[in-house]
């Protein structure tokens, strides 16, 4: 049997009573009347959080301001453009770069969305400061993690010879937030206002994810085209079955409730970083209230037995793509008896209307769990901690302690905590690398083999503005490894009493504080200089094999990693 974009019997059985109550409740001529009743009585952040709805056709008042700042970026010469965002501001656009790249002749984009002194080092040596546009992009206008940055390049440009100040900064916010007085402050050559009722993590079809698919050169009214054709679809209530974002939401909120919570991303090569954008849209929308979608992106595709019965999984497939093994893999798990969708892409511009579709099904996936799919109350409280531990810095010039597990201890709890049903997050405070990421994909497989698990990996601090919610407030069945590096050498931040090294730091401390403050399972494990074998010593002592040692890097390999 072929996976479809409906699932067979007996899953479909599921499936039908969810979509029956849709129906018989108007769920979706309600949820278009943004009738705030779908979730909770209360309309507070439900009412001002539904503007992605329609955001595809207000868009279009936007193309002549956009085509104005790709023309001032083309006058400046510019040729690269820095993201400066966190969480829903930034893993939109991320799609975008590694889906389409950039149009020739248009700048190269670069999405910084972290603290990591590494991170931040890897982009300022690749870039040439008067010749770069930055986009300073916060809904709130005032993250901890976007400011630092901002105060970084901003003096780095105003250094640097031949620089056009504060005409090379871009700001993205809403109205009336401190980044747009800062904006008009410094001179910025653009601000974009956003809509204010539409929250980070379905912004990717506002100007937040619009704004650098312009600068890439992509075709923004093709883009929206395709985004309000499944706004279409996803409209219909008689035959609610053929509508996209209501069948998929009555899937995950139905299959979640019988305990197929693991919403298991496969993505054609090409749109590996889709399931990253899913990833932050389910765990911030619906893990709270001690229950959730359990997201799963860019895990190794396995033979059907790694898996349990736990998972649901959806293939995104793109036309064209290198997608022979994946096709093998996913017509394995369908024969295996495993619930699996597949949604066919026609050409990269379709991933438009995935976004939509996915958008859509998770607020009808809030109303069947029964959750307020707009808030992210335990976001703040990492903010929170952040800010608390800073102030122990600044108080006593020291970060508070964390006990830290050594690599091959760190596998026997694994084998003390892991259990069916449980997920093990991986949640990396170090610089991307692809010998880092290699040795993770062995340490994920080596989990899936041996205990059936499902297993998430997560850059720190960007996890932290989307799955963190998840992790404090969802279900109770995560099992949390923690990779810290050492932020050697570390970044000073402007005009701060702290670096970036230290800010780094204080977030993995206050997220592991927070985890543990709410019973969760958490390991942390100081990475040593050579990050990837540490990672590969606690694989091997989960299989009972000799740790491999990565080859050093050569100056062809050494290149920076582009985010």
């Amino acid at each position: 049997m072929r996976p479809s974009d409906k699932l067979p019997s007996p899953f479909q059985s599921t499936i039908t009573p969810a979509l029956d109550a849709l129906n018989h409740n108007q769920v979706v001529d309600r949820l278009w009347a943004k009738d705030h009743r779908l979730w909770k009585p209360d309309p507070k952040e439900i009412t001002d959080r539904l503007g992605w709805l329609t955001v595809q056709d207000q868009m279009r008042q936007q193309l002549e301001q956009l085509q104005r700042c790709i023309v001032a970026a083309t006058n400046m010469n510019i040729k690269d453009v820095v993201l400066l965002g966190m969480g829903g501001s930034s893993l939109g656009p991320e799609v975008f770069r590694t889906l389409f790249g950039s149009v020739k002749g248009s700048p190269r984009l670069w999405v910084l969305d972290s603290t990591i002194p590494g991170w931040v080092r890897q982009v300022t040596k690749a870039i040439s400061p008067s010749r770069t546009l930055f986009l300073v992009a916060s809904k709130s206008g005032g993250t901890i993690e976007v400011m630092s940055l901002f105060a970084h390049f901003w003096k780095l440009v105003t250094n640097a010879k031949g620089n056009y100040g504060g005409k090379q900064f871009v700001a993205i916010t809403d109205l009336g937030t401190g980044l747009e007085k800062m904006a008009r402050e410094y001179g910025f050559g653009e601000i974009f206002t956003n809509p204010a009722d539409i929250g980070g993590r379905y912004s990717v079809l506002s100007l937040f994810g619009l704004v650098p698919a312009a600068l890439l050169g992509l075709d923004i009214a093709k883009l929206l085209d395709r985004a309000a054709g499944m706004a279409e679809r996803c409209r219909q209530q008689h035959d609610i079955a053929a509508n996209p974002g209501a069948y998929l939401g009555a899937a995950m909120g139905s299959l979640a409730k019988i305990g197929r919570d693991k919403v298991t991303v496969i993505a054609s090569p090409t749109l590996s970083t889709f399931g990253l954008w899913v990833e932050q849209l389910l765990a911030e929308s619906t893990g709270k209230e001690g229950t959730g979608l359990i997201p799963i992106a860019q895990e190794p595709v396995l033979k059907p037995g790694a898996y349990g019965t736990d998972r649901f999984f959806v293939y995104l497939k793109l036309k064209g793509d290198k997608n022979h093994r994946l096709d093998q893999a996913v017509h394995a798990l369908v024969k295996g008896n495993h619930p699996v969708l597949q949604f066919d892409l026609r050409d990269r511009y379709d991933v438009a209307a995935e976004f939509f579709r996915w958008e859509c099904a998770t607020a009808i996936a809030g109303h069947i769990l029964g959750i307020h799919p707009f808030d992210q109350p335990n976001v703040q409280e990492s903010k929170d901690n952040t800010s608390r531990v800073l102030d122990t810095f600044q108080t006593t010039g020291r970060l508070p302690e964390q006990v830290s597990s050594q690599p091959k201890n760190s596998a026997r709890d694994f084998a003390r905590l892991l259990q069916t049903g449980t997920y093990l997050s991986i949640l990396g405070y170090t610089t991307p690398s692809r010998p880092l990421e290699t040795a993770v994909g062995r340490l994920r497989r080596a989990l899936m083999s041996k205990y059936r698990v499902a297993t998430t990996f997560g850059y720190g601090p960007r996890y932290l503005h989307s799955t963190g919610q998840l992790h404090k407030g969802g279900p109770n069945t995560g099992v949390f490894l923690e990779l810290v590096d050492r932020m050697s050498p570390d970044v000073p931040i402007p005009g701060k009493p702290f670096s970036f090294g230290t800010l780094a730091k204080a977030q993995a401390t206050g997220d592991i504080e927070s985890l543990r403050a709410h019973h969760r399972q958490a390991i942390r494990v100081q990475l040593g200089h050579n990050q990837a074998a540490t990672v590969n010593t606690i694989a091997a002592a989960l299989t009972g094999t000799r740790s491999t040692r990565p080859r050093p890097a050569t100056k062809k390999r050494r290149k920076a990693t582009r985010r």
